[in-house]
This record gives C-alpha cells, sequence and structure tokens, in this order.
C-alpha cells in the first residue's frame, strides 16, 4: 500500500450549474420523483431549474407507459432524446412533500449508485435538493470491494468514474467534503472486508500506518514486547493465544491552537474472534471478520479530521489483537492486569473487546483529552436490544445524548442507552478487581459499557457507542448500504469533531 494510493479511490466529483450542452457518453442523469397526486397515477418529475418542460414531458410520459411508480427508493430508467446523456435514472422520494431528510436523499442517490452497472459517469438533480447527501449516497452506494476477485467472478463493467452534481447554488468546496466523508466510510469498509488472512494485527497496523502518514499524522506502533514492558495486559492476554502478536497504533492530528479542545478516539481492532477458550459457535462465526470494525472507523476518521484541517487535537489509540484458542491462550479464570494497575478476573474470554479497550481507554486518558469517544462491535447483547442498524450510545449523560443526537442526525441512528449504578455489582471479582462479565443474562450491553467506565478518567467527557450488528450487513443491500463492512460510525464520529471544533 503505496502512500500515493493509500484508502478507498473514490469517483471523482464536479459542480455544474447546468447541463452538459454535448451527449456525455456512458453517462446518466439520476432525477427524483415523487409518487402522483391520485391513487396509481404515474410519478412526477422534483422541480428543478436544469429540465425544461420537455424533457420533463418526455420523462414523465415514459414513466406512465412503464407503470413506474414514486415510492422511496423505487427506480425506472428511461430513454430521453432531448437530454445529452444515455439514459435518465427516475429514483423515487416517496410523497410530495416539498421537503425531504438528508438520509431520504442519501438513501435514494445510494440505490440508484447501486444499479447503474456500466455507467462511468453519473449527473444528478438530488444535489439541487441536498448537495453533501447526494453526493455521499452516490459514493457510498456506488462502493465495490473487489480485492480479491479472479477475473472470472470480478465486475466486466468499470464502475462509476465520475459524479457531476447540478447545484444552482453549492460550491465545489461543499462537494470535496462530502466526498472526502465518503471515501473516509469506504475506506473503513475496505478494512473491515479485507479477510482475517490478510488483515491480522501487524498488517492492521501497517496499513494504519500508510494511511496516517498519507494525512500526516503523527504515527506510533507498539509490538507485542513494548506491549509486554508497559504492562498493557489486556491488549497482550487477549493475544497470547495467536501466533500472530498484538499492535497498539496512536495516530495523532494536532490541530488545535492554544487553549483548543482535545478529543482522544478509542476503537477495537479485534481482526479476528473465535472467543478464544470460550469458542463461539460454528454459524455465522465468519461474521467476526468485522471484528475489528471500531478500529477502522476511528482510523478512517483521524485521517479525516487530518483532511479537513479540524482545529482541534485528535488522538486515536488502536489496540490490535486476534482472539484465539491455542495452547498459549488465556483461559477463563485466569487474572490480568489492565494497563493502570487495575486486576481482572477473566470469566468469559468472549468478552474480549472490553479487556483491549480497557487499556486503550487509560492510555488515550493519559493525554488529558476533553473528550473521549470509543467504539466497538463490543456485544451481541446490542442487537438484541437495538437491532441491526441502531448502534448503542452509552457513556456520560450530557456527552452520550450529544453524540447520540448528531448520529440521528447523520444518518446512523445511534440510540442513547443508561448506565445503572447497580450493574456494576455484578461485575465483583471473589479474586480481583472486576471480572470482565456479570452472571446475568440480563443487560449485557449496559454491563460492558460499565466496565468500560472503570477505565474513564475521572472529569473527561465520554461516550462509547456499540455497532456490533451495525458495523457489518450480513442482510442484502439497502439504501447507500451494501452488503458487508458499512463504515459504522464513521460519520457520527466526524459530526462530533466538528461539532466539537464549531461549538467546544
Amino acid at each position: 500500500m503505496s502512500p500515493a494510493n493509500v484508502g478507498y479511490q473514490a469517483p471523482s466529483v464536479s459542480v455544474s450549474s447546468a447541463l452538459p450542452k454535448r451527449k456525455v457518453d456512458s453517462s446518466v442523469l439520476i432525477v427524483p420523483v415523487v409518487n402522483g397526486q391520485d391513487d396509481g397515477a404515474a410519478p412526477t418529475v422534483v422541480a428543478n431549474p436544469f429540465l425544461d418542460a420537455e424533457a420533463v414531458g418526455e420523462i414523465e410520459v415514459a414513466l406512465e407507459a412503464l407503470g413506474a411508480k414514486g415510492g422511496a427508493e423505487s427506480l425506472t430508467r428511461v430513454v430521453v432524446p432531448s437530454l445529452p446523456v444515455d439514459s435518465v435514472l427516475a429514483v423515487g422520494l416517496g410523497k410530495n412533500s416539498g421537503e425531504w431528510s438528508a438520509d431520504v436523499i442519501r438513501r435514494a442517490a445510494g440505490a440508484a449508485a447501486r444499479s447503474l452497472n456500466g455507467a462511468e459517469t453519473v449527473l444528478t438533480t438530488l444535489s439541487e435538493i441536498d448537495l453533501t447527501a447526494a453526493v455521499e449516497g452516490l459514493i457510498l452506494g456506488a462502493y465495490r470491494f473487489t480485492d480479491f476477485r479472479s477475473d472470472k467472478t470480478a465486475p466486466k463493467d468499470p464502475g462509476l468514474r465520475a459524479i457531476t452534481a447540478l447545484s444552482t447554488s453549492a460550491k465545489k468546496d461543499d462537494a470535496q467534503r462530502a466526498a472526502d466523508i465518503a471515501t473516509a466510510v469506504a475506506t473503513a469498509r475496505d478494512l473491515v472486508n479485507t479477510p482475517p488472512s490478510h488483515l491480522f494485527p501487524d498488517e492492521f497496523a501497517k496499513r494504519a500506518k500508510a494511511l496516517g502518514e498519507a494525512a500526516e499524522l503523527k504515527v506510533e506502533i507498539l509490538d507485542e514486547k513494548a506491549l509486554e514492558k508497559a504492562g498493557y495486559g489486556g491488549i497482550v492476554g487477549v493475544g497470547k493465544g495467536s501466533s500472530r502478536p498484538p499492535r497498539l497504533v496512536r495516530l495523532t492530528h494536532k490541530g488545535a491552537k492554544r487553549n483548543g479542545k482535545r478529543v482522544a478516539l478509542v476503537g477495537k481492532g479485534i481482526t479476528f474472534d473465535t472467543g478464544g477458550i470460550s469458542i463461539k459457535p460454528a454459524a455465522n462465526m465468519h461474521h467476526m471478520t468485522s471484528d475489528m470494525g471500531g478500529a477502522a472507523a476511528v482510523i478512517a476518521t483521524v485521517v479525516l479530521a487530518a483532511k479537513q484541517k479540524l482545529p482541534i487535537d485528535v488522538i486515536a489509540t488502536v489496540p490490535m489483537a486476534e482472539n484465539m484458542p491455542s495452547a498459549t491462550a488465556q483461559r477463563p479464570g485466569d487474572v490480568l492486569t489492565q494497563y493502570g494497575g487495575i486486576t481482572v478476573e477473566v470469566l468469559n474470554t468472549d468478552a474480549e473487546g472490553r479487556l483491549v479497550l480497557a487499556d486503550a481507554i487509560v492510555r488515550a486518558g493519559e493525554d488529558e483529552p476533553d473528550y473521549l469517544i470509543e467504539t466497538s462491535t463490543l456485544t451481541g447483547a446490542q442487537t438484541v436490544a437495538l437491532g441491526a442498524r441502531t448502534p448503542g450510545v452509552m457513556g456520560s449523560d450530557e456527552f452520550r445524548d450529544r453524540v447520540a443526537a448528531l448520529s440521528q442526525q447523520v444518518g446512523e441512528n445511534g440510540w442513547p442507552m443508561p448506565l445503572p449504578e447497580e450493574l456494576k455489582d455484578d461485575l465483583k471479582s471473589t479474586v480481583a478487581d472486576l471480572a470482565n462479565v456479570s452472571g446475568s443474562r440480563y443487560a449485557g450491553m449496559l454491563v460492558a459499557g460499565t466496565y468500560l467506565r472503570e477505565f474513564v478518567p475521572e472529569g473527561v467527557q465520554w461516550a462509547h457507542i456499540d455497532i456490533a450488528a451495525p458495523a457489518y450487513n450480513t442482510g442484502g443491500p439497502w439504501g447507500y448500504t451494501p452488503k458487508g463492512g458499512t463504515g459504522v460510525p464513521t460519520r457520527t464520529m466526524f459530526a462530533v469533531l466538528e461539532d466539537i471544533s464549531a461549538n467546544g
């Protein structure tokens, strides 16, 4: 991975205030449509300044002839001779409300992009409604991961190469910012989708270093010997069962002026999780390639913060390990010492994420941050409580609610969750300061959050984002979300960083 070619290579993005005068080869114009006013009526084109009455009429007549619908994310492809493109793709927005949320536009753009096999260039009038959402949706919807496809199964078409966002008011900088955000999400997706045979702790650390150096971040990597010497008992303990030893990566963006804010980011980087000696069932274990989704998002976010030159310090601390069963693996009942001195009885080796995160949280606290955001595929209980698409947000009340609200604004839909004080009693150990799991089957996500809270420095505003299911889509694609890695919660964390930059 050379620095000149680091990260996901997104389509180029430009902004234009008019349609091209000559036909663009291999091109598609995406046009939003809405349901007709009467039941069964053909969809109508959302008014925009780029299409004259003749073009609108041609589109609507063609849609009616095909029996098209205008429901959300519905797609109909038609040929319109009067327009300088090969075809027009009508994408539905649902009811004609006159106002649509950013995520409705983002999903419509994503659904459109996913259907564009063979189209190298896309022009869109969705950008007249919301340029940022349209560009993000198109790039994320067009995302492909083909690194391990042979010529036999690789896509034959070149994929989306260029996007022209049609807008009468937006600026090129707005489009580029949107493209940068989507590229960061796609970079996180690439890391998650890379199989554990090719992304193990040392390789993950090398890729993080390449991404960091390309963004002019300060990079520090601790290998297994340095981790052992410094007392990172959680990371070392989890990595003991693997022949591929653990790492700790630190990436630093220095953007703050004097007395500026400092934000710590921490992400779980378990490159594969068998559960260790407390081994997982075989069914769906292959999904544990995503157990480093938190780390991927954190790395992508700090790189994006540097690229956007945010005027705050952002320091990412990323523990990386592979949780395997072997003769050297930690056992249920072992006691380890977390970085900073707290002793932990490991009752379940499959509750390993909190062990590596606790070490990283304590190390991040030594940087004296004002805010600490950490994220991980922490618990299966997140999925039970909130489903496959809704991250759980825990932490100090005020900051937790702020993070959840921003997550909802950007379409990642984090939901605030409590940390009841009585749950701490469930983590008592008979031989150590803490146990890593409780004896109860209830409130598993909240118990894990309670464990992590024990390591957060006093006075630091803290939030944990549990993305156990949202980090990896095991079902079919929808909107701008493909099957596999989703890149959640990259956009949430970046939105929080921008909010801190603007408001403290």
